[in-house]
């Protein structure tokens, strides 16, 4: 018996490294981590967090979670959260959903079956409009950081994103292209089986049409495609004077090493999936001169504090993914104080009365779960990440 005791004992211990939580009168479960289990006191407000930890879009799952823990850490250091008369302590139990749509709804499932107070999630689209339903019918605060599908969230009125949608994005990038960059002649490449990408293509496409702009070569591949020979080719031949590529940045990444293999010199113009694609290209040169739609730099000097703490604690320079999990604990607080419950219904009716003053800008919420903030665009020079300032072009 003391052998069986003494293991189930170690099984605990193992299983509180990946995952923390507790009830929210602040009684213990085996999830919590050592940290939390020595820490915490009083009343817990729990966060459950869904987003890729594994496979192709690990990236963006695991910045958003180290954002959010410090986001959590930093509150929770700072004495937690006063709701009214009553002070709540954080916790987060962040799961892998592998960016899968049956994977995301199992996941949360299991975040429900622990009581968590809130979601933070998901961070991919198709996995978040997996999930959105359910949190509708469990009528349960959810705040995706980066799923950015208009489809993730317009009609669940418990849902909000602090990113921008695909729509917007689309839009903003052809404005962009052909009244700032003047540009009339315009190839896209997109991911045909992604949400994200398809969304923001189609917008673009229309924009451009609309400005007096010409597709003249809109090229699709598949999720898990690694050779755009064809595609690229294609647009070569084109008069494409730029390339929009709505992707993230692991594709972004084949697609700028095999055009400069065809010798092909056309700039590349991308929309937020692009951040983190120095880290995925061995040769920056192949992405020099790109721009791409973005709400986060960390070389910014407003985010200096946040960026000095994410390297301190990860050993890492944050992305916006990262900056949108820190941001999206700081918006639940805010939530939190203003509802003055953290009942479900009082913390979604607040969410439009509040205005967080973030590292990815100043946002409000409106009615239908939308941001209403600035964006900004960032370039790739000399190897780095710097601002672009339209206006000063």
């Amino acid at each position: 018996m003391k052998k069986f005791l003494s293991l189930l004992m170690a099984a605990t211990m193992c299983f509180s490294l990946a995952a923390c939580g507790g009830s929210s009168d602040g009684e213990q479960t085996q999830e919590q981590t050592t940290e939390t289990t020595e820490t915490a006191e009083g009343n817990v407000f729990k966060i459950g967090g869904l987003g890729p930890l594994t496979g192709g879009s690990a990236s963006y799952g695991t910045s958003v979670k180290n954002g959010a823990e410090l986001a959590v850490n930093e509150i929770n250091a700072a004495g937690g959260v006063k709701v009214g008369d009553t002070t709540y302590t954080l916790e987060l139990n962040f799961l892998d959903d592998e960016a899968k749509e049956a994977t995301a709804v199992t996941a949360y499932n299991s975040l429900m079956d622990d009581g968590i107070n809130a979601l933070l999630g998901n961070v991919t689209s198709g996995a978040c409009i997996a999930v959105k339903d359910l949190a509708a019918q469990d009528g349960i605060l959810q705040i995706t950081p980066s799923g950015s599908a208009i489809a993730c969230i317009t009609d669940a009125p418990n849902a909000f994103r602090l990113c921008f949608t695909d729509p917007l994005q689309g839009k903003t990038m052809a404005d962009f292209a052909v009244n700032k960059l003047g540009k009339t002649n315009i190839a896209v490449i997109f991911n045909n089986s992604d949400d994200y990408s398809t969304g923001v293509k189609t917008a673009f496409v229309e924009e451009v049409t609309a400005l007096g702009g010409n597709i003249v070569a809109e090229e699709a591949f598949n999720e898990g495609d690694v050779d755009f020979s064809t595609q690229l080719t294609s647009i070569k031949n084109s008069s494409a004077e730029i390339i929009f590529a709505p992707v993230y940045y692991e594709a972004a990444a084949y697609i700028a090493k095999q055009a400069n293999d065809l010798g092909m010199t056309l700039p590349f113009i991308g929309s937020d999936g692009w951040d983190g694609v120095l880290a995925q290209v061995t040769d920056p040169a192949v992405v020099e001169g790109a721009i791409f739609l973005s709400p986060f730099l960390a070389t910014d000097p407003e985010v200096k504090e946040f960026t000095d703490a994410y390297q301190a604690a990860y050993n890492a320079v944050p992305d916006q993914f990262a900056a949108d999990g820190y941001d999206t604990v700081y918006v639940m607080k805010a939530a939190m104080e203003q509802a003055g419950s953290i009942e479900s219904e009082a913390l979604i009716a607040a969410m439009t009365e509040i205005e967080v003053a973030g590292t990815t800008g100043t946002v409000k919420f409106t009615a239908d779960g939308e941001p209403n903030k600035a964006a900004k665009f960032v370039q790739i020079k000399n190897g780095e990440y710097v601002a672009y300032h339209v206006d000063e072009q």
